[in-house]
């Protein structure tokens, strides 16, 4: 796990995760799971207007790809969950990104007062 100390250059795997979530059919995917749990392919499908069932299925094996989700085959459609302890590298990561800019403010805080 980062610590707040720690660089950006020990987060090989955070590109891969925002890249994933960059795309809005999966970050809708995901904010679904996060809401209701497990849920099959086909209720899925509901986050992605316009998006055929076989498009959803491609954005979800995107998401397995980086292991922000995974599923299980139940007869003949599969139940996909997230996999929370992934997201949780995307939380340290903008924790990380945070305290970053919070120091830099207090800087620029601190120097255009004295500089006043």
């Amino acid at each position: 796990m980062l610590n707040h100390g720690d660089s950006a250059d020990n987060l090989p795997g955070a590109a891969q995760l925002f890249s994933a979530l960059g795309d809005p059919v999966r970050l809708a995917i995901v904010a679904r799971l996060c809401k209701d749990g497990p849920l099959p392919t086909i209720e899925l499908k509901q986050c992605a207007e316009g998006v055929s069932r076989q498009g959803v299925t491609k954005h979800l094996h995107v998401l397995e790809d980086v292991g922000l989700v995974d599923s299980d085959r139940i007869g003949r459609d599969r139940q996909w969950r997230l996999r929370a302890q992934q997201l949780a590298i995307v939380r340290t990561y903008l924790d990380w990104i945070s305290a970053q800019w919070d120091q830099r403010l207090e800087r620029l805080t601190e120097f255009v007062e004295n500089d006043a």
